[in-house]
């Protein structure tokens, strides 16, 4: 039995997942959204998260975003990174079945992990990072994809240089598309509708 739109518990490896589905009437593609750092406050309600999630439901995404292990009422404890990627392949599993589409999305520290597994995994088809924290995480294993890659950052950002940025989208092997949003600091404050106009214009692209 499908669950409902709304928050729901996905079995994940560590326990139970707090989830929070969005179905599309007509979805044209589904995806996974990412939270940032659980540690640093992050959760699904963060506004990037929230404003992704509505780009990607507003384009003809279902979406599913959920929380880390730890986080809220998921099970489980902070794994740095490693236990999160299995929670997102749950995440994973779980949605892949409702449309052969699927894009991964992440924010900050929820990019770092997210892309990581849906880079490895075959059923996602397209990858979307927002403010990818390049300054404290390796992002090297995107040189082992060529799935469509989305990278949104500001040329402000206190976590991702952009000129780090920059020389990772040019050497990657597969097609990346990297906006740039000038003045945009890592929190996008002020700068949500353009990153959710990319979203959209991604999806669009993915799932014609």
């Amino acid at each position: 039995m499908r669950p409902p739109d709304g928050t729901f518990f996905l079995p994940g490896p560590a326990g139970r997942i707090e989830a929070v589905l969005k179905r599309h009437p007509s979805a044209r593609a589904a995806a996974v959204v990412c939270h940032p750092h659980p540690q640093s406050g992050g959760t699904f309600y963060n506004k990037v998260v929230s404003r992704a999630t509505r780009a990607l439901h507003a384009a003809g995404a279902t979406v599913l975003r959920f929380h880390f292990r730890g986080v809220e009422a998921s099970e489980g404890h902070f794994d740095d990174g490693v236990g999160e990627v299995d929670d997102t392949r749950a995440a994973i599993d779980f949605l892949a079945p409702e449309h052969p589409r699927l894009l991964v999305a992440g924010y900050s520290f929820g990019a770092w992990v997210g892309l990581r597994a849906g880079a490895a995994d075959p059923r996602a088809r397209a990858l979307i990072g927002i403010g990818i924290p390049i300054n404290v995480y390796d992002f090297s294993y995107l040189h082992e994809t060529r799935k469509p890659l989305l990278l949104i950052q500001g040329d402000r950002d206190e976590w991702g240089d952009i000129e780090a940025v920059r020389t990772l989208a040019r050497e990657l092997p597969g097609p990346v598309t990297l906006e740039v949003i000038p003045g945009a600091n890592h929190s996008l404050a002020e700068h949500l509708e353009t990153m959710m106009e990319r979203i959209s214009e991604l999806v669009a692209r993915t799932s014609g």
